[in-house]
């Protein structure tokens, strides 16, 4: 008798852990499905990847792809009408939100690398860049050694900032991070000559500069400290990440990529030899 009541007793608490995650932890898919709603979160100023347009609404490359990667997921889903709800983060932000659930996926120009990919789910590779630095015209000096003991602005929060400081830790560089909130406070703080130099993706640098720099004239120095491959970041959910990377893959396999590339990125030229084969590596069949 008391050996059949420790079995069931121990049987009923074997269920009640098996059911636990369940009920839980709910997937991030199984959410949105419930939900009927996809929350994505989008950067003000990091043109042209996301950014508000003169409309106020989000616009950019990343953005066009959520926008893409949202109406696949209502058709994969099933949904009638999928809601999606654009939610502004910044770089020091869009972690948190990400973590807190306050949106699904960041359509930005996020970098992946493998302590980010520890706590989150990146997308197939959408953009690859590297970092650099943008002087006033007829101010980039010859060597980066020419700038010991200035400042340079950067964004805080970013993988730029990291690596700067990684390198200024070695002592590989002698200038000084004037850290700041957005694209647009760097440019500011070179134009008004708070810094020497502002540091950030080169893409981001030049059309930054195109867009917001009414009308001056600046230099790209031809220095890159990094390798930066973007993708859309999302909570650890392998199945939203299998359904975000299948209409991603479908672009590229598919061509559709291009005029979505040349939306945004015709004013800087053709696409280079890297991305086109980051295009057609990540274009994976079904």
């Amino acid at each position: 008798m008391i050996k059949q009541t420790l079995l069931v007793a121990g049987l009923a608490a074997s269920l009640a852990i098996a059911a636990s995650p369940a009920g839980a932890a709910e997937s991030a898919l199984a959410t949105i499905k419930q939900s009927a709603t996809l929350k994505l979160g989008y950067r003000e100023n990091s043109i042209p990847f996301s950014f508000v347009g003169d409309d106020r609404q989000p616009r950019g490359y990343s953005v066009d792809l959520c926008r893409i990667v949202a109406e696949d997921l209502g058709r994969q889903l099933g949904l009638p009408k999928l809601d999606v709800r654009w939610v502004p983060v910044t770089a020091q932000n869009r972690f948190e939100a990400l973590k807190s659930g306050a949106i699904d996926i960041e359509c930005g120009n996020t970098t992946q690398t493998l302590s980010r990919r520890a706590d989150f789910d990146f997308s197939l590779m959408t953009f690859v860049d590297g970092a650099g630095l943008l002087f006033r015209d007829g101010e980039a000096p010859s060597s980066v050694e020419a700038i010991k003991g200035q400042r340079v602005a950067v964004v805080a929060g970013t993988t730029t900032e990291r690596v700067l400081e990684e390198l200024i830790g070695a002592g590989k560089h002698g200038f000084v991070l004037l850290k700041v909130a957005d694209h647009d406070a760097a440019l500011k703080a070179l134009t008004n000559k708070t810094a020497t130099a502002y540091a950030a993706d080169r893409t981001v640098l030049i059309s930054t500069a195109l867009v917001r720099g009414q009308g001056q004239s600046f230099a790209l120095a031809t220095v890159q400290f990094s390798y930066e491959p973007y993708g859309l970041v999302m909570r650890r959910d392998a199945d939203l990440r299998l359904a975000v990377d299948r209409s991603l893959a479908r672009l590229y396999r598919s061509g559709e990529i291009g005029p979505i590339l040349g939306r945004w990125f015709e004013p800087l030229g053709k696409p280079n030899d890297a991305l086109q084969a980051m295009f057609l590596i990540n274009g994976l069949p079904e």
